[in-house]
């Protein structure tokens, strides 16, 4: 008998493992196997808040194994000062972290890159700006010395953020064709003192594991969700 219910026993156990596998960690939210669109690649970051206007949330970064995501890493993150808003309807100056699913051009920094990086790697210098004025035509992109038509009070000298930027990957929200005045400069990067102006942002060892972990071959992108409130639930995408 007492074979019998160690037997059962174990049997138990590797049914309940074989039906969590792959399942997201308690905290991190529903895995990316339930969302409409990952971007397509193998590698996938998600980030998460209670509904909009949330100003704090969880961020996962997954793999792709097969059919089958597994969470490799976790991380409390923070939002602009405002909270989550629509993406699609998301304008500058809000304070407010857009809602969608992007692509993660480039990854750029203060400091050297974290130990094992191989994703592109921008190291500013002096002269590092990113321009957000919203009458230049260099628009929320990265320049080496101000533009004659980018004021420098609507613009990110990006060396004057040396903790938040020691390490910061580009968010691709209104980046590959920037619509002026939707917002501009929206990273992923270090923690500052508090909420972001509209970043996304974690603590320092959690960004040097997501910088040592992300893999370009991988076609790696960013979801930014809430748990509810319909078109921007992560499960929506």
């Amino acid at each position: 008998m007492t074979t019998v219910r160690a037997a059962a026993s174990a049997f138990l156990a590797l049914a309940a493992v074989a039906a969590t596998a792959g399942a997201a960690p308690p905290g991190t939210g529903p895995a990316p196997g339930r969302m409409a669109d990952t971007g397509g690649g193998s590698q996938l970051i998600t980030v998460q808040g209670a509904a909009l206007g949330s100003t704090s949330g969880r961020l996962t970064w997954w793999d792709r194994r097969g059919r089958t995501w597994v969470a490799t890493g976790s991380a409390p993150a923070r939002f602009g000062a405002h909270g989550l808003t629509d993406g699609a309807s998301r304008k500058q100056g809000t304070s407010t972290t857009p809602t969608g699913l992007y692509d993660l051009p480039y990854a750029f920094g203060n400091a050297a890159p974290p130990r094992g990086t191989t994703y592109p790697y921008r190291r500013t210098t002096a002269r590092s700006w990113w321009c957000e004025d919203n009458a230049s035509r260099a628009y929320n992109r990265w320049t080496e010395g101000l533009p004659k038509d980018c004021r420098a009070s609507e613009s990110e000298h990006l060396a004057d953020y040396a903790t938040q930027y020691a390490h910061a990957l580009v968010i691709g929200f209104n980046y590959a064709h920037p619509v002026h005045g939707r917002g501009a400069g929206i990273f992923l990067h270090v923690n500052g003192k508090g909420a972001t102006a509209g970043c996304v942002s974690l603590p320092a060892d959690a960004m040097a594991s997501v910088l040592a972990w992300v893999d370009v071959s991988r076609a790696p992108h960013v979801a930014i969700g809430t748990d509810k409130d319909g078109a921007t639930a992560l499960t929506a995408y």
